[in-house]
């Protein structure tokens, strides 16, 4: 190459390599002591991951994967930092010990911000393209990030970029597809970096992918790709030098395709002799003799060279003992940093102002968005038909777009995982997404972000990137939908820890909940009845509410006696738990019965946080109890929670713990008969009501 790197640079990128390396080597000479939690190395991979992270600021945005441990160094991280997560050790700086070797997490003020990394392959696609689209809304919006610090140096002036660090094996994955049709599409300030060393675990890129990185990113127009020696630091740095220019200069997508062997074995739990057969091949495209060359060649001579190694030597040997005796985790600090400390622990504002109108459930939820967007810049709302053509399939966004711009109210394409997944990006940037899944039955292809990404990043973090979003998911049987459009999902949903839940009754809880979600920095799944959504379903008219004031305010975890009756000693009393739709069922039934004295309604109005202390007071009042429910019962979330109750009031029961739900069927089924058939009603849990005070 006509142009050259400077003599520091290349000693700064040999010393970065060679660290990585004596680790590497340091890990396999101490393999007994190190093998106890499974690790990755760079070795083969460190020239390109040196040079990128060289070339990286601290405004910037990383998203490196579980072999990028000389990216790590190359941002001023130490031999002792990782190797504190090596060992699983309490100070481990990215996860206090929670999580694998490289797989970092970092908000230093003086380094690349990187938000948490899972260890699911490809899966950081998504999350880094949202960081590149949050980046690209704060400067049409001329919005600053609160989580970087400027300072007058002339390089902090420089418009950050954002990187993500992919195996060429993960490309083949679909949600990576989906990032780049994304950043491709919007145009956004990213690189992907892809380090392929022509393996998968066992299984090679000829039995495994039809093209290489470099081929498949032609098919996104808009994405520009370049393929180079990953094993060559000059040709790395110079490449990615003038790349990273341009993005930050040109604001648009860039792929290098970087080809590199793999010295090393896949993980320290599966080991190469077992299955390589190209082992002297990769070898003989060792970057570290590349860089040594080059040092001669600049100048330097072989005693400067054995020097810097030794001094190399002895720093990581040091690190590695200090590492040994730092200090282990507590059991009692597997209870920390699940969530970040929210603000809204009380009930405020105006639940009803006088004068105000009543007004449909829908509209509680779009007249709190908009009021939300009115005060606060960073809040933005995307997904699928949310935009100004029509404002959402249930008019859940209407005018919306039109009232503050194509920019903050916008259509993704039918991408679900990236709907939900890049929430963490946005929300790494300092930005409020609220997100939809368009209808329950669409929201399987982006479960896999709200478990992996979404809901671990606080908790594997240590509490440094809680994710603040929320997705709004339109739910439940209503109108014939049939088996794609009417499903219920809450017991899935309730089984990924890491995320609020909320399943409102009613317009004013709507927005109380909406406005609560919104200032709390954990993220939030919002599950909204389409049956209530207007009050069209006969008994529902509970569902429109006179809607509250702007400051109106509803914390989770705090459930509404709807109905509340006092002990009784000569009459038979029965307390019902439920949620959504079901609560207009429980009210419907106990009005038609004419049991008001003797039936205490609870709606939980959120599925996590959970009030157990209301239910268990009413239980133990009333002495029976029903959990009502629009999913099938079995294995389900109610069925859950009648065993909890059985468990915690079992001295005070007079019956067992009865829950009603939809039958336990594949599917909601098209025909009207058969969808009645299917799902409860008030008729259904008047029987049960009957059923169970006259057990």
């Amino acid at each position: 190459m006509a142009k050259k790197i400077s003599k520091n640079t290349l000693k700064k990128g040999f010393l970065n390599m060679y660290t990585a390396k004596t680790m590497a080597e340091l890990y396999e000479d101490n393999f007994k002591q190190v093998s106890k939690y499974v690790h990755a190395t760079s070795r083969g991979h460190e020239a390109v991951q040196t040079a990128l992270g060289m070339l990286l600021l601290p405004q910037d945005y990383a998203f490196p994967y579980y072999r990028d441990d000389a990216m790590l160094l190359s941002f001023g991280l130490q031999p002792y930092d990782l190797m504190l997560q090596l060992l699983a050790k309490k100070e481990d700086p990215f996860s206090g010990g929670r999580t694998y070797y490289s797989h970092p997490s970092l908000k230093d003020r003086d380094k690349p911000k990187i938000p948490h990394q899972s260890s699911a392959t490809g899966m950081q696609a998504i999350p880094a393209t949202g960081v590149a689209m949050g980046i690209q809304y704060l400067e049409k919006q001329n919005l600053s990030n609160p989580n970087i610090t400027l300072s007058t140096v002339q390089d902090s002036q420089e418009k950050p970029i954002t990187v993500c660090s992919l195996g060429d094996a993960s490309v083949t994955e679909g949600e990576v597809a989906e990032a780049f049709q994304m950043a491709a599409l919007k145009q956004m300030p990213i690189l992907y970096l892809v380090q392929d060393n022509g393996w998968d675990i066992s299984a090679n890129a000829a039995e495994t992918r039809a093209q290489n990185a470099f081929e498949y990113a032609k098919g996104f127009k808009g994405l520009e790709a370049i393929s180079i020696d990953g094993a060559n630091f000059t040709e790395s740095y110079l490449v990615l030098e003038k790349v990273i220019k341009t993005i930050r200069e040109e604001r648009r997508p860039f792929l290098v395709h970087a080809k590199v062997p793999l010295l090393n074995h896949h993980t320290s739990g599966v080991r190469m002799e077992w299955y390589r057969d190209d082992l002297e091949e990769a070898r003989s495209r060792d970057p570290y003799p590349v860089i040594k060359q080059q040092l001669l060649d600049s100048g330097f001579t072989s005693e400067e060279i054995d020097q810097l190694e030794q001094s190399v030597k002895a720093k990581v040997q040091s690190d590695f003992e200090k590492a040994l005796k730092a200090e282990e985790p507590k059991p009692e600090d597997l209870f920390t940093n699940d969530f970040a400390p929210t603000p809204i622990t009380e009930e405020t504002g105006e639940r009803s102002p006088k004068g105000a109108e009543k007004v449909v459930m829908v509209d509680c939820a779009l007249f709190a968005v908009e009021e939300l967007m009115k005060k606060h810049k960073e809040c933005l709302l995307y997904g699928q038909d949310v935009g100004g053509r029509l404002g959402g399939v249930f008019r859940e966004a209407a005018t919306l777009a039109q009232k503050f711009g194509d920019d903050r109210v916008f259509n993704t394409p039918i991408q679900e995982a990236f709907i939900v997944g890049s929430t963490v990006g946005m929300s790494a940037v300092g930005l409020k997404p609220i997100v939809e899944v368009q209808f329950a039955d669409y929201i399987w292809p982006g479960l896999n972000q709200l478990f992996t990404e979404v809901s671990r990043s606080c908790y594997l973090s240590n509490g440094k990137w809680p994710v603040s979003m929320i997705l709004r998911v339109p739910i439940g049987a209503y109108g014939s939908g049939g088996p794609y459009h009417s499903s219920s999902v809450e017991s899935v949903i309730t089984n990924i820890r890491g995320i609020k839940i909320a399943y409102p009754s009613n317009g004013a809880d709507l927005k109380g909940l909406m406005k609560a979600a919104y200032y709390d920095p954990n993220p939030v799944v919002i599950l909204e009845h389409k049956g209530l959504y207007w009050s069209k379903v006969p008994g529902t008219q509970g569902a429109t509410s006179v809607e509250p004031a702007e400051d109106y305010v509803l914390p989770f975890g705090k459930a509404w006696v709807l109905q509340e009756i006092w002990k009784q000693e000569q009459e038979e009393t029965l307390t019902i738990v439920s949620y959504g739709m079901g609560v207009h069922w429980a009210m419907n039934a106990s009005k038609e019965l004419d049991m008001k004295t003797q039936i205490e309604i609870i709606d939980l109005r959120t599925l996590f946080p959970l009030d157990e202390d209301t239910i268990m007071k009413s239980v133990k009042k009333t002495g029976k109890c029903l959990v009502v429910t629009e999913e099938p019962s079995n294995n389900s979330f109610a069925r859950a929670l009648a065993g909890k109750i059985q468990e915690k009031c079992f001295k005070f029961l007079d019956a067992p713990v009865m829950t009603i739900g939809s039958e336990n069927m594949p599917a909601i089924p098209l025909n009207a008969t058969l969808e009645q058939t299917m799902i409860p009603s008030t008729e259904k849990v008047m029987l049960a009501i009957n059923e169970l005070l006259n057990y």
